[in-house]
């Protein structure tokens, strides 16, 4: 069983420091910095990396308000539909019936294996409205593979280079962060136990929500729930999250009926794509 740290930040800055704290503590653990990586032959090799390992602790500075450009950029190259555990699944199901898809997504049955994650964000200030797209950015790492966050976290007041070491309670919560996620590798999604800070959803355990009238949705994941007097949320629909397979397993069919209506409009599609044509006014560097 073995861990993966993905560094997002500068070397050797508080973010990384945070996440050296916690793979120490998770025990068999390796680190790839993402500034090592150049191109796409690189990003294909941390694709290699990422599907090997059981467990993974991404640590990000934030930036504004999120998390930092390059863990955005392997994000959309790497994880998406071409990790996705219910898109690789269907089109596993699909093949073996001697059928082909309608969108022939690139297949890695080792997305499949049962993955754990703990989820890292350190900036400098010291309010939440900072730092409150940290975390749920952070569990666009996560969902695609149907890794099971086990712990996360955001930190503030490091502004500085490494400020970070200053706060001695930081570094202890990412020490036990890490050894929450070791503590979890091999164990099913289903039976992953949660050991991070509870939120309002119960799913993500995040606290950003989406509010229209009564009805809720975490802005996070995308479980749904009503206001309740008090000020309290029944949560309603746990299988709207992005987080459960249910959806995942939605919205994969979604995405092949969809391709395969687009594919009977392909020749209207062309003909009007010819007659659209191009802006005539494009700026170059």
């Amino acid at each position: 069983m073995t861990i993966l740290g993905l560094g997002c930040g500068q070397p050797g800055g508080s973010a990384e420091i945070l996440l050296t704290v916690a793979l120490r503590a998770a025990g068999d653990a390796q680190l790839v910095r993402l500034t090592d990586l150049t191109g796409d032959d690189d990003l294909w090799w941390l694709w290699e990396r990422l599907v090997e390992c059981d467990g993974l602790i991404v640590s990000t500075p934030i930036i504004n308000r999120t998390v930092a450009a390059r863990l955005k950029t392997m994000i959309d190259f790497l994880l998406g539909p071409n990790a996705d555990a219910a898109i690789i699944e269907n089109l596993i199901a699909v093949r073996r019936s001697g059928a082909e898809p309608a969108v022939p997504f690139r297949v890695d049955e080792r997305v499949l294996k049962p993955r754990v994650a703990g989820l890292i964000a350190v900036g400098g200030s010291l309010t939440p409205q900072w730092k409150s797209l940290a975390l749920p950015l952070l569990h666009t790492t996560a969902f695609s593979m149907h890794m099971a966050v086990v712990d996360q976290v955001a930190f503030g007041g490091a502004g500085t280079p490494k400020s970070i070491l200053l706060d001695d309670a930081a570094l202890d919560r990412a020490s036990r962060l890490g050894a929450n996620v070791a503590s979890q590798l091999g164990v099913a999604f289903d039976d992953v136990r949660y050991l991070g800070d509870p939120g309002l959803c119960p799913m993500c355990h995040l606290s950003v929500v989406d509010v229209n009238g009564a009805e809720v949705t975490c802005a996070t994941c995308g479980s749904t729930g009503e206001w309740e007097p008090g000020g309290t949320i029944a949560w309603t629909d746990l299988t709207t999250s992005v987080i459960s397979m249910a959806e995942k397993r939605a919205h994969a069919r979604e995405i092949q009926e969809t391709a395969a209506a687009h594919a009977k409009a392909r020749a209207d599609l062309d003909r009007r794509a010819t007659e659209f044509g191009t802006f005539e006014h494009v700026l170059h560097p």
